[in-house]
């Protein structure tokens, strides 16, 4: 049995909770004229199995490389992030068709809730409208905030994850640029963005013409001074890094903290760079 109509008579959000409650087994595809985009969600007995979007395709996963407990958090992330892009179409047309198990993708051995999904897009809905005076979309293209008088000697206490995005910051690529670079969901990326610009460490701008003027560089590289003042804090938190790294080294986080430690030392060249420069 087909299941279809516009988005404008039965919301996104409706529809998903049609297919849970009913435990349906099959394919739902979202289309948008406007966005020129397709949303592709297969489900087994109610539960998301995979999601996917036309125009952001998420990168491979090598199941035999990772715990089933990562492949089923990066499996998670991935479904989050369509279903968040999935209901912020108010116009369109879904059509779901009802097909036997042994017709799903042969890689859908992750299940996810439909009810958990719904919940974290509304969620991230209400976090969009909190931040979206300072980050309102993930075009916006980050930059680090001039250091000013007294404020160059704050200390910067950053997880290793924010340290993570701010290796990526060069003035030119957007926060999906940067979701991209890191593998990371551009709603994360986003809401770190926005507690680095309220805390003065980063501020924000609309993309700009990136082909420099006679050869110059691009207004938005880094300070000298603003590099002094990261680089001074970079040493600690390398130090605790490797620290949690030689307490813990088969831990599940050991593979993150490794990652940042790399990223911290990507940072740390490009600042002695910009300071020797």
């Amino acid at each position: 049995m087909a299941i279809e109509g516009p988005l404008r008579e039965l919301g996104i959000h409706d529809v998903f909770q049609l297919l849970d409650l009913s435990r349906k087994t099959g394919v739902l595809r979202v289309t948008s004229e406007l966005r020129e985009d397709e949303g592709v969600v297969h489900f087994d007995a109610g539960r998301v199995v995979q999601a996917s979007i036309r125009s952001k395709p998420a990168p491979a996963l090598d199941a035999g490389a990772m715990s089933r407990r990562e492949l089923e958090r990066l499996h998670r992330l991935q479904f989050e992030s369509v279903v968040f892009e999935l209901m912020s179409w108010q116009e369109g047309f879904f059509s779901f068709e009802e097909q036997p198990r042994e017709r799903l993708p042969r890689d859908s051995r992750i299940a996810v809730s439909t009810e958990s999904l719904l919940m974290e897009g509304a969620r991230r809905i209400d976090e969009w409208s909190r931040i979206a005076e300072v980050i309102p979309n993930v075009e916006v293209v980050p930059q680090f905030a001039p250091v000013e008088g007294e404020h160059g000697g704050t200390m910067l206490d950053l997880l290793p994850h924010e340290w993570q995005v701010l290796t990526m910051i060069d003035g030119e690529r957007d926060l999906r640029e940067i979701a991209a670079s890191l593998g990371r969901d551009e709603f994360e990326i986003a809401n770190i963005a926005y507690g680095l610009t309220t805390t003065c460490v980063l501020e924000v701008q609309r993309p700009a013409p990136r082909t420099p003027v006679n050869g110059a560089s691009s207004s938005a590289a880094l300070p000298a001074d603003t590099a002094r003042a990261v680089s001074s804090e970079l040493a600690a938190a390398r130090d605790a890094i490797e620290h949690l790294i030689r307490l813990s080294p088969d831990s599940s986080a050991a593979p993150e903290a490794r990652d940042a430690l790399e990223a911290l030392a990507r940072l740390q060249r490009v600042l002695a760079g910009r300071i020797n420069g």
